[in-house]
């Protein structure tokens, strides 16, 4: 079984930043394509940022120029750093392989944005 833990949401106001860290654990050799993914509530869960086992990264056009993925494959860790937030990020976020190559699912984490 594999593990996904996400961690670093918070409330915070319009225009300020959050870091999220994603740690996987359990039993695997390696971190493959990784993304991070949202859903508010009521609405569809959303795939917001990807990066490849090599670092090429892909991003939603709403996110595109605020968030950064990365990742540290020698920690089993994905980050996605989230600069100038918005209160339509408002979600709960969760890490995890891309489809249809899909670990269960973690908690999430919570980002609320106040205006």
């Amino acid at each position: 079984q594999v593990q996904l833990v996400e961690s670093g949401g918070g409330l915070v106001q319009a225009g300020e930043s959050l870091r999220l860290s994603c740690a996987v654990s359990g039993n695997i050799f390696r971190i493959n394509a990784m993304g991070w993914y949202r859903q508010a509530p009521g609405k569809q869960r959303e795939l917001v940022a990807t990066i490849t086992s090599d670092g090429i990264t892909n991003y939603a056009d709403s996110v595109k120029g605020r968030f950064t993925i990365s990742r540290d494959n020698t920690k089993n860790t994905v980050f996605l750093q989230m600069n100038i937030l918005k209160p339509e990020d408002t979600a709960v976020y969760y890490c995890n392989r891309l489809q249809p190559f899909f670990f269960s699912w973690g908690q999430g984490t919570q980002v609320t944005v106040s205006s």
